[in-house]
């Protein structure tokens, strides 16, 4: 089979087995029916969908080490196993412990194991132009995962209950994930990347932890995180409130287009305008819905501003792996892009935490719109300095 060909399969591979892993995104909805029909707070229905973000985002820095190793078949089989697990076993352990053990340890690394194992592999299969559309075709899948997993429990919600739910999504999750990973493969011969006409050094991670590079994406990675699952994970509840009616199973049916879209536009408008000045475009953009947020009280602004947020949110996830990959290279990218990727994980910890105090605090995310939007403009100005490193 030709190399481009082979590519193009572990491509859509990865793109199947981040389908599984969108549950993360769908999750306000289980937040939801968890304070409305089982009387959890608004913080212990944030709980398990926290933890699931740490210890994705933990199990990123293991898995990158050994994907680039052991391959990404075996490691994405292992994830797929745990993510099955994990919803299926939730479905038994009903108190919030019981969650947050199931649902965020044991799901939450699955995601990590398979979500390392996806993206580094696909890249090493393209030259370097085209890093930054294959990562956003890739995570484009967990993206669009909201617009079946979202519809899927609202009717296994209504038809069998919370905890029955849990145990059908694990088994259809186990399935998806352990069939796609047996497509993925890294190349032999990885191909070479190429910047400002010299090929790009591979290092390691103690080499490029010394780089002003990595701090500044770093950065910004946080700052897009917070923001960007903040809402995510309290968007029905947000809906509500400023709304005064439910409407969030449609914007996060439609939110979720506006992510999974986003994603390749992302990636492929950094490969020719470059990183930084796309994140910078990106964040101003976003932080300016965030101040305008608390003022919209109907339907159509909601719906605009969301879907504003979830694409600007979609559209930078795509850029970092690239980035990573144009100042690091590609052998040790899935280390490297694990240790990155801890910023995501930082960001998953507060943004969703933030909203859920300051909701049970004041009954309004005023406040942590606000607060999300002066991380955001912060990091759009570090983005206006951002420049690629030239070391060969």
């Amino acid at each position: 089979m030709k190399t481009n060909q082979r590519g193009w399969i572990v491509v859509f591979a990865g793109t199947g087995i981040n389908l599984a892993f969108g549950v993360l995104y769908a999750w306000s909805i289980f937040s939801s029916e968890l304070q409305s029909a089982h009387n959890w707070s608004a913080g212990e229905a944030s709980l398990p969908y926290t933890v699931a973000i740490i210890m994705f985002a933990v199990m990123m820095i293991p898995a990158g080490k050994l994907q680039d190793k052991l391959g990404p078949r075996k490691i994405a089989s292992i994830g797929g196993l745990l993510i099955g697990a994990g919803c299926f076993l939730a479905g038994s352990f009903t108190t919030p412990w019981g969650l947050v053990f199931c649902f965020g340890i044991m799901a939450g690394s699955g995601i990590g194991l398979g979500y390392a194992s996806t993206t580094p592999a696909a890249i090493k299969w393209f030259p370097p132009e085209k890093k930054g559309l294959i990562t956003g075709i890739v995570i484009g899948g967990f993206g669009m995962a909201s617009l079946y997993v979202s519809p899927l429990s609202k009717f296994l919600l209504s038809e069998y209950g919370m905890f029955n739910s849990f145990r059908i999504m694990g088994v259809i999750f186990l399935i998806m994930t352990i069939s796609f990973s047996q497509f993925l493969a890294n190349p032999k011969t990885p191909v070479v990347h190429v910047t400002n006409s010299a090929a790009v050094r591979d290092i390691g991670v103690s080499q490029m932890l010394k780089t002003k590079e990595f701090y500044q994406l770093w950065f910004m990675f946080f700052a897009g995180s917070t923001g960007g699952l903040m809402i995510i994970g309290h968007l029905k509840s947000i809906a509500g409130i400023q709304l005064g009616y439910d409407a969030g199973f449609i914007l996060v049916a439609l939110a979720a287009i506006a992510n999974a879209l986003g994603r390749p536009a992302g990636g492929f408008i950094s490969d020719r305008l470059g990183r930084g000045k796309t994140l910078s475009l990106l964040y101003f953009l976003t932080a300016a819905i965030f101040i305008m947020f608390v003022q919209f009280q109907t339907f159509l602004p909601v719906l605009l501003g969301t879907l504003i947020v979830y694409c600007c949110y979609g559209a930078m996830l795509s850029i970092y792996p690239s980035a990573c990959g144009d100042n690091y290279g590609t052998k040790n990218l899935g280390l490297n892009y694990g240790i990155l990727f801890s910023a995501w994980g930082v960001g998953g910890i507060f943004g969703p935490m933030l909203g859920g105090i300051i909701k049970d605090t004041t009954g309004s995310y005023a406040q942590a719109f606000y607060a999300s939007a002066l991380c955001l403009a912060a990091a759009a100005v570090v983005g206006l300095f951002y420049k690629p490193t030239t070391r060969k």
